[in-house]
């Protein structure tokens, strides 16, 4: 796990180089197809040599939840352990991992007619004021999603519309096997044993840059290009999961003219490193957790040792 531009994927392969691990992403963005460069997806020499599994399996217009995440990478860790292999997760999608180990509540079915409400609402009052809703209904939940979070707080407000029943209380009544309260839902227990590792850049200016030269290098690539074939396919809007991704939604309202290219530079970074902050609070809260520091030499032996001393690999035989 750990942060945008981190650099969990060049460890994750170097680790596939040398062991019987196949990657699982854990990314609600590399999911979409036709969304590679400003998601920072592998390229195809990469994914070659180190395929990714739930990688650009879906259209960006379809939604995709993490209920459903669960579901697949329950399903691809059976298969990957089923052959001997060891399932290696790696992402920055802290929300999936966290459903992943401890369920997640069932709660009731979508609503289209209420969810383009919210939309509506939202486009007309903005999500701060969506936000203010919800702290005044459930304010547990608004104190969990952040005001910058339009998915989560749409499905808050969605569940309370619907219902009469807070998303707080749907979630508290149902304790789920592996004992969380907030996120134990109906689903089998998770039957692996995990251990975690985070990698960062230990200053957070480094990692500041990092991500400012990634956000410049897609630009420089194409992202742009790629992008205004989203925007000219006709049935996507800035309101699809996909398009709310960050990047995406900033070039969007470049497109659309509502932000010059150079303020879209400025506020793609900006919205890039915000995501980075929410990512490392999560993990500042993660249970078992090993940090590393990415832009250490000596990375990719800290992290067998760490492996080796959890009984996770056999003693490596191989020179690098």
């Amino acid at each position: 796990m750990g942060p945008t531009a981190s650099g969990k994927t060049a460890l994750a392969v170097e680790l596939v180089k040398h062991f019987p691990m196949d990657i699982i992403s854990v990314d609600s963005a590399l999911i979409y197809k036709g969304m590679d460069i400003g998601t920072a997806k592998p390229d195809a020499g990469t994914l070659a040599a180190a395929p990714h599994r739930l990688i650009s399996f879906l259209d960006p217009a379809e939604t995709y939840s993490a209920a459903d995440f669960r579901r697949d990478a329950l399903q691809d860790m059976q298969q990957i352990t089923e052959q001997g292999r060891i399932p290696l997760l790696v992402g920055g999608t802290m929300m999936y991992f966290k459903v992943l180990h401890q369920g997640i509540a069932e709660l009731p079915a979508a609503d289209p007619q209420i969810r383009q409400q919210l939309l509506d609402q939202a486009q007309q009052q903005g999500w701060a004021a969506m936000h203010k809703e919800l702290v005044a209904v459930d304010p547990q939940a608004a104190a969990r999603i952040h005001p910058n979070d339009p998915q989560r707080l749409q499905r808050a407000l969605e569940v309370y519309r619907a219902t009469g029943r807070t998303l707080t209380q749907w979630q508290q009544g149902q304790k789920g096997k592996n004992g969380d309260q907030s996120w134990g839902g109906a689903q089998e227990q998770f039957p692996y044993r995990v251990v975690n590792i985070a990698v960062c850049p230990l200053q957070r200016s480094v990692l500041h840059q990092r991500i400012e030269v990634r956000f410049r290098e897609m630009l420089a690539q194409g992202f742009h290009e790629e992008v205004r074939a989203l925007y000219n396919r006709g049935d996507l809007h800035p309101e699809l999961p996909s398009m709310r991704a960050v990047g995406y939604r900033q070039m969007w309202d470049c497109l659309d003219g509502k932000l010059s290219y150079a303020e879209m530079e400025e506020r793609g970074i900006i919205a890039t490193r915000q995501l980075a902050k929410r990512q490392i609070t999560w993990l500042r809260g993660w249970n078992d957790l090993h940090w590393l520091d990415s832009l250490d030499p000596e990375l990719f032996e800290n992290v067998l040792k760490i492996l080796l001393l959890n009984d996770i690999l056999c003693k490596p035989t191989f020179s690098r």
